[in-house]
């Protein structure tokens, strides 16, 4: 896909991936729909990327199923048309084992991770298959098929929506819509304060590992709807671990929990 000309809407887009994924498409000449739960967030992605009308602020939460619903028409409303989505947003859970995860916890990152992607794939599929072309990109995780000790409903709600997305792309075969998934590793992100489950040291370990920019992350996502993958992984980690998941299962959970099972001390 071009994206010259065209629309799209990104969630998460008042920091971190979304963020850049935001300032990559409008540098590539495309008008973006911001749509993230911080109005301060977009308000300091618009700020940078000083674009004008091409970039609009929704401040929507995903799991508002009837605000996410009233977007199509908004964004319509706003930019003309609808030409792709791109489902960034998300939440990590508490670093704590699932015998010590309250039900609120789990339910929290199901309706972020899993329902929101729903809500936000479901409102704009309609506009989507009219249009000449489209893409649908959805960002899972390497804790999608690399369980993280501590982050096993983390985990469950993006490998849920790794095989909503695979699935998408099967039902959608030999249309004009474009699907593709994200399977992101280790990011340079505040994404556990941003979920609200920042841990005291966490910061200090995390720095210990190597960790891919959102910068890079946004390129690998923008140059996969302009190619129209199927699947990218972002980072050596989750190149690694997409392989050693598929030959050996059982060893990458055993090296994973070995590597990051020192975040639930």
């Amino acid at each position: 896909m071009d994206i010259a000309g065209k629309v799209f809407v990104v969630t998460g887009a008042g920091n971190g991936i979304g963020r850049e994924v935001t300032l990559r498409l409008l540098a590539g000449g495309a008008s973006v729909a911001g749509v993230d739960l911080s109005a301060e967030g977009l308000a300091e992605t618009a700020k940078l990327a000083n674009v004008g009308g091409r970039f609009t602020e929704h401040a929507v939460s995903i799991t508002d199923r009837e605000a996410v619903e009233a977007l199509p028409q908004a964004v319509i409303d706003a930019h003309g048309a609808v030409d792709g989505i791109a489902n960034i947003a998300g939440v990590i859970q508490k670093f704590v084992k699932v015998i010590d995860l309250p039900y609120s916890e789990i339910e929290k990152v199901m309706n972020v991770n899993f329902w929101g992607v729903i809500n936000v794939v479901k409102a704009f599929l309609p506009v989507l298959v009219a249009r000449p072309e489209a893409a649908i990109l959805n960002v899972a995780s390497m804790g999608a098929y690399a369980p993280v000790p501590g982050q096993a409903v983390y985990g469950a709600s993006k490998a849920a929506v790794s095989l909503l997305t695979e699935a998408l792309y099967a039902e959608l075969q030999g249309t004009n819509v474009a699907v593709t998934v994200i399977y992101p590793g280790a990011i340079g992100t505040n994404i556990a304060a941003n979920s609200g489950v920042a841990i005291e040291g966490m910061s200090a370990e995390a720095s210990k590992r190597k960790m891919t920019s959102p910068d890079e992350a946004g390129r690998v996502i923008v140059e996969a709807i302009e190619k129209g993958k199927f699947r990218a992984t972002i980072g050596s980690d989750a190149a690694t671990m997409d392989r050693l998941s598929r030959l050996n299962p059982k060893m990458a959970t055993e090296l994973i929990a070995k590597q990051m099972g020192d975040l639930l001390n």
